[in-house]
């Protein structure tokens, strides 16, 4: 298969290129019999909706014609299945799709594949519309071809339920009423309704009887919808609201019920309407929560009781939770990597107190390989990575569905044995070079002949106590807030403003921009939320890896520095052809011995009163208003963020004091210098932020807060480093070796232990 170190091929000259490798090192060092050479170039799934993947059916088809020219003997295979995917459950078009490439993809030299013989049709027999439809899919010849063929398939289906109007569905019956206030997530009604359903006892005699019945029903065609792809996140947000509206409603009818009933019989068991009980929480240390928000959700509209623990859960607290209330399922979320640590300990725990319940494992930090590798053998339940809401629903159905549920924790053992051992083979193939050679091949800057650094306006820091948020709109990137949403357009119309024109979520990107716009108009004319950051500058020097920062110019060279910044260095060696050095961090900045001044700058900002706020939407079962404001916050604090590093490089240091960029511009990075963060790519450690903090002395001047995981408080905050070498770029220090891990913990003054476990995401060994 087209494989190489760097991954899979998509690209037609990645294709050729890996294989034309693999067949000379068979043909002329192996001395392999080149008829007995099969090549997989991949086929990859067209028809996602993404860009990049309208032409993988082609990259195919070209690939296999030089790869037949040019390699004499060897055969193509490939597995037709990928090709169709986005179109699984629809057979027919995925039917027409394999016939349609086979056709050409032969005629190009493909000898053999890996496909359904008896299911394929004769391509002249394929309905001619099909055909074309296929035909341009394949070929890239219409950017709506996937949108085309989905259309077509929906008008070709059987069955169908017939849209009621928006002027007839007051007409309906009280279940249909409940049914599409719930799908269409409309409020006005819903007390109005539920209470006639409860006053008609002879049907539903009992208060629970109006939730299993309707209001499940109502949510069931919800998760449905959802799970197909027919509705979108947002609507499921606010359906979920009208659901909560119901609930609370009956919750006083269904209290004084069992209060009589306790009178009349004593004590009484609890009946339970629900699937299932998931308890989900933050980690301890972690304060990122949308995510988990949302997928509380989406859990819920599928009847799943959920008990949100909320954010820095201590592991006790998740476990008492779950006996105490018999949980079926625990959920863990994280963003930062420290996080990771974190769920390890809670997954031994659970081993320890022989807490027999699955496990689920999400959040942006973790991954299914960490979960595989690093969680899962801890712990002899099941552990799953979920990767998003709509998958939680699959997993967790799955898990409580006792007919399949021990099926499904055989696959996923074996899928994450697989994994391991792909994990730990990996590590043994790995190639890196000596801490030395990294550093005698890192990026050497001439600082004599360049320009020379610019000297800040100030030296020290700068408060900004109350932001005017007005200035930080304009800054705003609406793409983010679309992801938050699961709002993503396609091609053509990706991105902001570009997703508005979308066929399927257009619309609704529409609306909820609409929601989003009037809310913040509202939340900074009434002043509900709060910016406040620092900036500061230091002459700083680099002193091989590290960066050394003093309180002024003639302190350098003679005093101590006031403040150390530790850098990482690339160690993963790089393809032969390659001539990028190994970066660090401290590349960017003047050596000591250099002679030339240069500086560092850092800052923190962040959007308060977006908890508070929180607070209040949830005291009214507003979960749309909940999820709207953190990602609301968010944005602020990335927009503060952008805007504050455009001040600083025209106004506090002003290196590009006449840089006039647009806004496209600014998320391109087309300005010169960059604004790292700790605990990402170009320095994941997060213990970085303490230097940070004590230096700028950032929590009493702005008042934001670090965690025991070294996680920002509030969540809507971004801090990082100011460089401002139009040399430095952005890179992913990527994994590392232990004689780094050892020189850094040597620098740091800390027990390698202590190294690793900060670092335990990129060790490049495994430490057990």
């Amino acid at each position: 298969m087209a494989f190489d170190e760097m991954g899979q091929a998509t690209e037609t000259e990645n294709k050729i290129a890996i294989c034309s490798r693999a067949y000379h090192l068979l043909v002329e060092k192996v001395h392999f019999n080149p008829n007995d050479i099969i090549f997989d170039p991949n086929i990859l799934t067209i028809g996602t909706g993404m860009e990049e993947h309208n032409l993988y059916a082609i990259n195919f088809i070209n690939a296999t014609k030089t790869i037949k020219e040019t390699l004499p003997g060897a055969r193509i295979s490939g597995g037709l299945s990928n090709l169709s995917f986005s179109f699984r459950g629809m057979d027919a078009i995925r039917e027409a799709m394999h016939g349609v490439f086979l056709y050409h993809a032969i005629k190009y030299g493909m000898d053999m594949g890996i496909v359904n013989a008896g299911n394929l049709p004769v391509y002249d027999d394929i309905q001619k519309e099909l055909l074309q439809l296929c035909e341009n899919l394949i070929w890239n010849k219409d950017p709506d071809a996937t949108e085309k063929l989905l259309h077509y398939a929906q008008n070709h289906a059987q069955g169908g339920r017939k849209v009621v109007q928006t002027d007839e569905w007051r007409k309906s019956s009280v279940e249909e009423r409940l049914e599409y206030a719930l799908t269409k997530g409309i409020e006005k009604y819903v007390t109005a309704d539920t209470e006639e359903a409860r006053l008609n006892q002879q049907k539903y005699p009992r208060p629970l009887n109006v939730i299993e019945g309707p209001l499940m029903n109502g949510m069931k065609i919800v998760g449905d919808l959802f799970g197909a792809g027919k509705m979108f996140l947002p609507q499921v947000i606010k359906s979920a609201r009208v659901m909560k509206k119901a609930v609370g409603h009956l919750i006083p009818y269904m209290e004084k019920e069992r209060e009589e009933r306790r009178a009349k019989q004593g004590s009484i068991e609890e009946e339970d309407p629900y699937h299932g009980t998931i308890i989900l929480a933050t980690v301890k240390g972690d304060v990122h929560d949308i995510g988990k928000n949302i997928v509380g959700v989406v859990l819920g509209c599928n009847n799943f009781r959920v008990i949100d623990l909320g954010v820095m859960t201590p592991c006790d607290k998740i476990l008492r939770a779950a006996v105490e209330n018999k949980a079926d399922i625990i959920g863990l979320s994280g963003l930062i990597t420290p996080s990771l640590d974190e769920m390890i300990f809670v997954a031994k725990e659970m081993e320890r107190l022989a807490i027999k319940i699955p496990l689920l494992i999400g959040g942006a930090t973790t991954s299914k390989t960490h979960t595989a590798v690093k969680i899962a053998p801890r712990y002899s339940a099941p552990v799953i990575h979920v990767l998003d809401a709509s998958k939680s629903v699959v997993v967790c159905s799955q898990l409580l569905d006792k007919s399949v549920k021990d099926d499904f924790f055989e696959e996923i053992l074996e899928e994450y044995e697989e994994i391991r051992q792909e994990h730990y083979e990996s590590l043994k193939e790995r190639r890196y070079l000596s801490l030395q050679q990294a550093r005698r091949k890192g990026f050497h800057n001439d600082w004599l002949s360049g320009r020379k650094p610019v000297k800040p306006k100030f030296i020290g820091t700068k408060v900004f106590e109350d932001y005017d948020l007005k200035r930080l709109v304009e800054y705003i990137d609406w793409k983010p807030f679309f992801d938050v949403w699961q709002l993503r357009g396609k091609y053509p119309n990706r991105g902001f403003p570009k997703v508005f024109n979308d066929k399927t979520v257009g619309e609704e990107a529409k609306r909820v921009y609409n929601d989003a716009q009037n809310l913040l108009k509202m939340l900074i004319n009434q002043k509900k939320l709060q910016a406040r950051g620092v900036v500061g500058f230091w002459p700083a020097q680099s002193v091989q890896d590290d960066i050394h920062l003093y309180a002024v110019e003639e302190a350098v060279g003679s005093s101590e520095p006031i403040a150390k910044f530790y850098g990482l260095r690339q160690q993963a060696e790089k393809d032969s052809a390659c001539t990028d050095p190994y970066y660090c961090l401290s590349d960017f900045i003047a050596p000591l011995d250099s002679g030339i001044c240069d500086y560092l700058g850092l800052f923190a900002v962040a959007c308060f009163g977006v908890d508070e706020l929180c607070n209040e939407f949830r005291k009214q079962d507003d979960e749309y208003n909940v999820i709207m404001v953190k990602a609301l916050g968010d944005r602020l604090a990335e927009a503060f963020a952008e805007e504050l590093h455009e001040r600083v490089r025209r106004e506090f240091w002003a290196y590009c004091s006449t840089e006039q960029l647009d806004l496209s511009d600014l998320r391109r990075i087309k300005y010169e210098g960059i604004r790292p963060a700790p605990g990402y790519p170009s320095q994941p450690d997060h213990t970085e932020k303490l230097t940070m903090w004590k230096l700028a002395n950032i929590e009493e001047t702005t008042g934001i807060g670090l965690t025991e995981s070294l996680a920002m408080i509030p969540a809507s905050a971004v801090s990082g480093l100011y460089f401002s070498s139009p040399k430095s770029k952005y890179f992913a220090v990527g994994k590392i070796c232990k004689d780094q891990v050892e020189d850094y913990a040597l620098r740091k003054n800390l027990s390698v232990a202590e190294v690793e476990k900060w670092l335990g995401p990129i060790l490049g060994y495994d430490t057990e």
